[in-house]
């Protein structure tokens, strides 16, 4: 079995098929949305496949150290920044062809006018060894 994290990217993605902004979403194309997510995960937790997911707010901060004694810098929230992570889910499965055949049904979630968004999802596999350098 391999981990993988498929991101869902709000903004800083290509755009997709069905590319209404979720804040001009109604409130019923949310609650569907939302339902095929739910849906969609236990499926994947019926196959032992699900691990965890998550969705984000939009505010965040960068944070990084500042040196020994020193409180770290923080710079944000950056809800304007072209790029947004909405959320992401951690799968456990057999190979990245299925992570793929996962990501592009994940795809297909119910978005404004109930129909699919067919958004790109990014297929990351977790690292499992530490990278080798060669010379």
């Amino acid at each position: 079995m391999a981990k993988y994290l498929l991101l869902k990217h709000y903004r800083g993605a290509p755009a997709a098929v069905n590319d209404v902004p979720m804040d001009r979403w109604t409130p019923e194309e949310i609650s569907t949305h939302v339902q095929y997510m739910r849906d969609f995960a236990a499926r994947l937790e019926g196959t032992g496949e699900f691990v965890d997911a998550q969705a984000l707010a939009a505010e965040g901060t960068w944070v990084r150290y500042d040196g020994e004694g020193r409180p770290p810098v923080t710079d944000g929230p950056f809800a304007e920044t072209k790029d947004l992570i909405a959320g992401w889910m951690v799968i456990d499965v057999g190979g990245y062809e299925r992570a793929v055949e996962l990501a592009g049904e994940l795809s297909a979630a119910p978005g404004a006018g109930g129909q699919p968004i067919h958004e790109w999802l990014e297929v990351r596999p977790f690292l499992t060894e530490p990278p080798t350098i060669t010379e």
